[in-house]
Formats: structure tokens, sequence, C-alpha cells
């Protein structure tokens, strides 16, 4: 089992920057892959960022280039860096993870990933 429990939400302006930070617990070394994930009340939840235990990154197409991932050499702590902000980044933010190896992009999506945290709110304002 992993708990997974999510930080660092709140509120920025347009072209402004957050960071979320996901703490992890319980049994690390099962999980081959960390993300995050990010809802809207019109949309589906979508993967944002994933990394897996080589260090190997995927970003969703609408965040490459402004967002970064990454994790502890424990893998015990997950960061999201997000830079450049725009209103459509707003959202409630999830960490999840997955057991089995595979999978491991964005573009894959939730039924992928095992264990997730309760979500932060990140809101954009214009």
């Amino acid at each position: 089992q992993v708990q997974l429990k999510e930080s660092g939400g709140g509120s920025a302006q347009d072209g402004g920057s957050l960071t979320l930070d996901c703490a992890a617990s319980g049994n690390i070394g099962a999980t081959y892959c960390m993300a995050w994930f990010r809802q809207d009340p019109a949309k589906e939840r979508e993967g944002v960022a994933t990394i897996d235990g080589d260090g190997r990154i995927g970003y969703a197409d609408s965040v490459e280039g402004r967002f970064t991932i990454s994790q502890s050499h424990a893998r015990n702590s997950v960061r999201l860096r997000m830079d450049s902000l725009k209103p459509e980044d707003s959202g409630v933010y999830y960490c999840a993870a997955r057991q089995q190896p595979g999978l491991c992009r964005p573009r894959y999506g939730s039924k992928a990933f095992d264990f997730w945290g309760q979500g932060v709110q990140v809101t954009v304002s214009s």
C-alpha cells in the first residue's frame, strides 16, 4: 500500500508560478511510476507529467516547456514546478502512483494508476 499527500497549491496570476509537492509513504519500493494529474469541473482527469523509476519523464503537450517534474533519490517526494501559468491550468491537481511497469506517460490516463492523493486546488487568474 502507498499513501500520497499533495501540498503547495494556491493561487497565481496569469504568467506566474507555483510549486506542488507530493509526499509518499508506505511501500514506495512497489511503485514504478509517479505522476501528476489535473481535473476541472468541465473536463475528465488528464495526465500532466510522469516520472518512472529510471528517471524517465513525460509531459502533456499542453504543459511541455512550462512544467517540470522531479523526484527525490528515495522516491518519497515528487515535485511539480509550474511556470508561465495560464488560466486554463486551473483545476484540482492529484499525485498518483502506478505499480506495474509500462504505461508511464500522461497520455495513458488515470486508469493506469493504482494510488492517489486527495488533490490540491490550483487557481490561475487572468
